[in-house]
Parts: structure tokens; sequence; C-alpha cells
């Protein structure tokens, strides 16, 4: 029976990085152990064909040979996978499971001392004008935090944690099935390593307690909808000594009536009157500008009202759109603000005097006098021309 291609026995391209090759093997390894298929030959068989290409493209030198020359080239002395020393297989095939039973990538057991606590996620909501210029904001955060009683021990006062006599303070207990090696945390500990006699009465033991806390957060200047900070050490606190997990802050932006963002630009639609837009006009448009500092004990302007003048032009048509540099969102790497998109909309009266209907009756006579008599220039210059 002729081979298949190592590639396609792991799942993988021929341009797989290294630790996608390990990830393959770990997948199709544990996919066909004969200790999960009993019964079922075929299992045996792919399992075997697994460790077999594991085993040469996890070998640089290997990889090389097969890419270049294919299975003749690992025959004889170049590295066959099959006449190798299983010995080496097992062992490497030993320390791959080892490693997914006990709190890997793949793993099961968890039985690894954390390096860390846990990371916790929470949500800030903040005003269009927060997130534009920036703000400072504590953060509630309802999680354990670690017992003021025991320092986070889990021990009483005055008592020391006991080694545990099951896994002798490793954590984790390991049994041999076949030439596989099972790990798994040791059910005396949970995985500790360690067994408390006299245990706090604060915490039951657990080290830790629940209880609110605050967390003062820096939102930069520009800030979105969706974004996220990192605040490190702010997380789940670790079981002894071990350091914190991190706080990750959501951030949503609410909505104002006045704009609508677009990333570092703002959009404003403003009303204007017919007479405005037929005359053209200084109107005002809404701005959002910093928060001015107090002065002399009087409260600050809060700046949700600021307004800016823009000139509008005689014969402005509704949708007509003036961009203010400078007047958007601050950029977050600092590099100026966006723009202010101001959109016009003409309002039409909808009701009218008597008086204000024959001036409209008048207005429109005149108009269309001027626009005939513009036309007829326009016609006598043609022909004129055209002479």
């Amino acid at each position: 029976m002729s081979k298949r291609c190592y590639y396609e026995v792991l799942g993988c391209s021929k341009d797989a990085s290294p630790d996608e090759l390990r990830r393959a093997y770990k997948k199709e390894a544990l996919k066909h152990h004969p200790d999960r298929n009993q019964g079922n030959p075929q299992s045996e068989i792919t399992f075997k064909e697994v460790n077999e290409a594991y085993q040469v493209l996890s070998d640089e030198q290997k990889r090389r040979i097969y890419d270049q020359f294919g299975f003749a080239g690992l025959e004889g002395g170049g590295g066959q996978a099959g006449s190798g020393d299983m010995g080496d297989v097992f062992s490497h095939m030993q320390d791959l499971f080892a490693e997914m039973f006990s709190g890997g990538p793949f793993g099961f057991g968890g039985n690894r001392a954390p390096r860390r606590g846990g990371d916790l996620r929470v949500q800030q909501r903040l005003t269009l004008r927060e997130a534009a210029f920036g703000c400072k904001r504590e953060v509630v955060v309802h999680a354990p935090s670690r017992c003021d009683d025991c320092g986070g021990s889990g021990g009483a006062a005055g008592s020391k944690p006991e080694t545990c006599s099951g896994c002798r303070g490793t954590g984790q207990v390991s049994t041999a099935r076949g030439f596989v090696m099972f790990t798994a945390p040791c059910a005396r500990c949970q995985g500790r390593g360690q067994v408390i006699r006299n245990v706090c009465k604060s915490c039951k033991g657990e080290g830790v307690v629940a209880k609110p806390r605050k967390v003062t957060v820096n939102f930069p200047a520009g800030i979105d909808s969706g974004q996220r900070l990192r605040v490190q050490g702010q997380g789940m606190p670790g079981p002894g000594n071990v350091p914190a997990g991190d706080l990750y802050v959501e951030v949503d932006v609410e909505e104002d009536s006045r704009f609508e963002r677009d990333g570092t630009d703002l959009v404003a639609r403003v009303n204007v009157g017919f007479v405005e837009a037929a005359l053209g006009a200084d109107i005002v448009v809404p701005a959002i500008t910093p928060e001015k500092p107090e002065k002399h004990g009087a409260e600050a302007k809060n700046g949700e009202d600021s307004t800016i003048s823009v000139t509008i032009p005689a014969g402005t048509q509704s949708g007509a759109v003036f961009t203010l540099k400078g007047q958007g969102i601050p950029r977050l790497d600092g590099r100026g603000r966006g723009c202010l998109i101001v959109v016009v909309q003409v309002q039409v009266p909808t009701a009218l005097s008597a008086r204000a209907r024959e001036l409209l009756v008048m207005l429109d006579d005149e108009l269309r006098v001027g626009a005939e008599a513009d036309t007829e220039g326009v016609s006598r210059r043609r022909v004129a021309s055209s002479k």
C-alpha cells in the first residue's frame, strides 16, 4: 500500500510552521489514539501514520530531505521514519501527551501552577465629549479580591500550608497507560501542591473574598466604541503569591443628539431658514470643545453646548455640505483633529398667513420675470455669436 503524504496525514499545508505542525499533530494524535478508539484497527494504523509523519516533519533536516526527494530520500541512511528508533518516537509522544493532559492549549487537567490570575472584563460608558478629549474615571469591579485577613494564603493567622502527601508538592499525579504517561491534577490538594489544615474563616481557605472595588482608569482622547483598555494587575487575584491578572475595560460611547460620529469626523445637520439660505447668512452650528478649568470658585462650563459661527453664501441649497477642518475628534496618535462636517437642511415654511402667501406669490412672479429675462439675454448672445 502506498504511503500518504505526511502533510496530508497531519492535515496541514507544506509551508506550515513548526508550531502549526505541532498543533496539527496534537489534534490528530488525540483523535486517533487507540485508547479512545478501542476495537477500531484503522485508528491504530492512522495513529502510527500520524506519529511517523510528525517524527519526520518535526526534524528540520528530515523535513528538508522529504520536501526535496519525497519518501525515496528518507530510505537507507536518509532518516527513514519507519525504521528509526521507536523509543525516540514514544518518548516524544509522551512529552506531547503530557502537555495535552496537563493544562496545555489542548489540555484537560489544568494542573500546572498558574503563572498569574485570570483576566476580567468590564464595560464603561462615556459621553461623546469624554471620549473625544479623554477623561479619568473610577470603574467599579465586582469580582473576588485577595483576602485581607490571610493575605491570599487561605490559612488562618499563624498557620502554614503543608506539602501535599498525595503529589509531594507537585500538584499533579501521573499514571502510565502503555507507552503514554497521563497526568491529572492531584485530587487531594486540587493541584495546588499544598494542603491547609487550619483555614481562614473569612475566605474559608479560598484566599479570595467577593467584594466590589474601584479602579482608576485613564481614557485617552479620541477613543471610540468597541475599543478596550488593559489595566495591568487589576484582574482576578492568583492563588498564593501568584500575580493578579489584567482588567480589560471595553468602551461604549453614548450617542449624541447633535452629532453623528464617523471615525475622527463629526457630522452636524443644521436647519436653515428659507430666507437665510436664499440671501446668505452667518449661522450657528454645534461644536465640541474640551471642558474649561474652574476659575475663582465658579463652576466650569462643561462644553456640551459649545457653538461656532459659519458663513453660508447666498443661494445655499438644501443638502449643501461645509467642511470645517480641525473641529472634529482628536486622533488617538495625537496628530490633530478630524473635521466637523456641516450639512445644511433648508426649512420650507408650512404654515403661512395670508400676507405671507401674497408676498411669496409676488416673489415667485418676480423670480419668473428675472428667469425669463436671463433666458432671453442668453438667447440674444447666442444669436449674436452665431453671426
